[in-house]
């Protein structure tokens, strides 16, 4: 994994608006309607090609493929699993706005649950339409051990992201996927498995089948979905970390970086567990970067957490300079203030820029309009080369 030894590199979190055909052909695809599968393919792999191309041009370092291929962050791999079959979810499992937060601005987590998927869509895409289109499912039931059924769609990705980088100048360039420990309300677990552990860890031996696919063929992985969590499966942070190194086996080190969030979403985060909770967990993961939010306002602070506690030797800090939950484009000078105060405390040469979290959570949940994500992007590449200037002296 490149390190910011002369300049700040830059990079983000993962997804970026798909685009209006990609959206129309999942919206098909989720709704169980007719759609093309050799189109929405074609759509797909045009779509990496531009996504990259344009991350490139905005000044990103370390690009990715957009996730366009995927219906959504963290629900795409029940597609790639064999042993689970989706059910419908109850309605306290459709929510966006969690506990006491919810129970604390309830007329707000109402309104929000009923208009946040439709906001920011694309104006040729009606918003009746959507409204009707089933949101994401990602409630499941076992119907038998979980094993990994998605090597031509890894291969898939894999193979988009290396063709619209040829010809173009990167750092580095990654592939998300999602730890194993995240899984709230599988049914009959108890029928295959003696305790939720074991499945876990069964989940976990089937994650490594990607995540080996994506660094042997030279990508960075980044890990996404919080594993240090009580609130899914797992019991404790302790817990959720061992499980996830145990799907790191063998996963070199230097190619592997975990993006941690508190569910990033517009609302108000005011039960979000405070960073320095989480770092003496999250630096146990067997990776070399880890990300964090920075630019939320309720985390903004917590770089001068850095004082007290040390980042390893060799490690890489990712935080998240620009929000994508806001329309405001940050300043390039505001960035560059929180690079040097990143730098300050851990290294420049440990400090790459990056973004709160992705810009588009499922097909159907835009978080900022597109237009803003590029300008956003942007305006991150302004202000770690204003951040470069001072703190190389150059």
């Amino acid at each position: 994994m490149k390190r910011s030894t002369d300049r700040i590199l830059t990079t983000h979190s993962g997804s970026l608006v798909r685009t209006r055909e990609i959206i129309e052909g999942m919206k098909a695809r989720t709704a169980g309607r007719p759609y093309d599968e050799a189109v929405l393919a074609e759509d797909i792999r045009a779509g990496v090609l531009d996504v990259v191309r344009r991350q490139v041009e905005a000044g990103i370092d370390i690009p990715n493929d957009g996730e366009y291929a995927r219906r959504g962050f963290m629900g795409y791999i029940n597609e790639r699993l064999g042993g689970l079959r989706a059910r419908a979810p109850e309605p306290e499992e459709m929510v966006l706005v969690p506990g006491r937060e919810r129970d604390r601005f309830a007329e707000f987590a109402e309104l929000y649950d009923r208009y946040f998927r439709v906001i920011y869509m694309y104006p040729e895409i009606s918003m009746d339409e959507v409204r009707d289109t089933p949101s994401i499912v990602e409630r499941f039931r076992l119907t038998g051990p979980i094993t990994y059924t998605g090597h031509r769609a890894v291969q898939t990705d894999i193979s988009n992201l290396k063709a619209a980088l040829s010809g173009l100048s990167v750092a580095d360039a990654f592939i998300t996927s999602v730890t194993p420990n995240f899984r709230q309300g599988d049914r009959d677990v108890e029928q295959y498995y003696a305790t939720t552990s074991l499945y876990l860890y069964a989940f976990a031996d089937a994650m490594h089948e990607e995540y080996k696919a994506i660094t042997e063929a030279g990508f960075v992985l980044q890990l996404d979905r919080a594993s240090l969590s009580a609130d899914g499966a797992v019991e404790s942070m302790a817990q959720g970390v061992e499980i996830l190194n145990h799907a790191l086996q063998g996963i070199p080190e230097d190619q592997v970086r975990y993006h941690h969030c508190w569910g990033s979403n517009n609302r108000p985060h005011t039960e979000d567990t405070p960073v320095r909770d989480v770092i003496p967990q999250m630096l146990k993961i067997h990776a070399q970067a880890y990300g964090v939010e920075a630019a939320n306002p309720r985390h903004e602070h917590e770089w001068m957490v850095w004082k007290d506690l040390k980042l390893p030797d060799g490690k890489i800090l990712i935080p998240g300079l620009v929000s994508q939950s806001t329309n405001v484009v940050e300043h390039p000078e505001l960035i560059s203030w929180r690079i040097q105060n990143f730098a300050s405390v851990v290294g420049k040469e440990n400090v790459i820029a990056g973004v709160d979290c992705g810009f588009s959570q499922y097909w159907d949940q835009i978080r900022c309009h597109p237009s803003i994500q590029w300008a956003k992007l942007e305006a991150l590449a302004e202000g770690a080369a204003l951040a470069t200037r001072s703190l190389w002296n150059q």
